[in-house]
């Protein structure tokens, strides 16, 4: 039984890193758009024959959300050693369904410091509201005194793009974090996550460079 446990610990921390899941905690995968499309693919992946037309083309689309993804937290990261985190920027990124909102320090200013990244800079690629996985990153720079110094590189590095008339019309209303509503929720459980294999092969990348060849 340990073995099987730390089994399912080792396969959920990679289906973890490998999709980068906006909300680690919500276990269903529904709660936000980006998560709920990035989890059916990969259901529906799971259904169809490897090999197939249409396993291809959603290898394709799930490399691609991945992608976009990676690109985020590759930002991240870039800042974080820019700061001179080199050998921490890899866990200070890390966060896991094992996290819980109320174990955060500072959650209004996370929040706050959150939607400044959103609004002021290009570090994120969505319009809508950024993914709350980062306000773990954030309070662990508080605690560190290092938020503010991310915030001044991320501006620096990533300036807020010049937006057309249509998408500034287009931009949703509302695109504050829905943390504080929820630090009261409960820490998961420890049971397995219903990802199927694919969804944690490590070596998705190689599949798809063949599979664009």
């Amino acid at each position: 039984e340990t073995l099987q446990y730390f089994n399912r610990e080792a396969k959920r921390r990679r289906a973890e890193e490998t999709n980068l899941w906006s909300e680690p905690l919500d276990k269903s995968h529904m709660e936000r758009d980006d998560d709920r499309d990035l989890y059916n693919l990969l259901q529906r992946r799971a259904k169809t024959r490897r090999g197939s037309q249409g396993y291809r083309r959603l290898s394709i689309d799930i490399h691609g959300k991945r992608q976009v993804r990676r690109d985020v937290q590759e930002r991240w990261k870039m800042i974080l050693e820019n700061l001179g985190f080199h050998a921490e920027a890899e866990s200070l990124l890390t966060v896991s369904s094992n996290c819980s909102y109320a174990s955060l320090r500072h959650p209004a200013a996370t929040c706050t410091l959150l939607n400044t990244l959103h609004h002021e800079t290009s570090v994120f690629d969505r319009k809508d509201a950024p993914p709350e996985r980062y306000l773990f990153v954030l309070d662990r720079l508080l605690i560190l005194d290092a938020a503010e110094d991310f915030v001044g590189k991320a501006r620096l590095y990533y300036p807020k793009e010049e937006e057309s008339q249509d998408e500034v019309e287009a931009e949703p209303e509302n695109t504050t974090p829905i943390l504080v509503a929820q630090t009261n929720r409960p820490i998961p459980g420890e049971e397995e996550e219903e990802l199927e294999d694919e969804s944690v092969e490590m070596d998705d990348d190689v599949f798809m460079s063949k599979s664009l060849e």
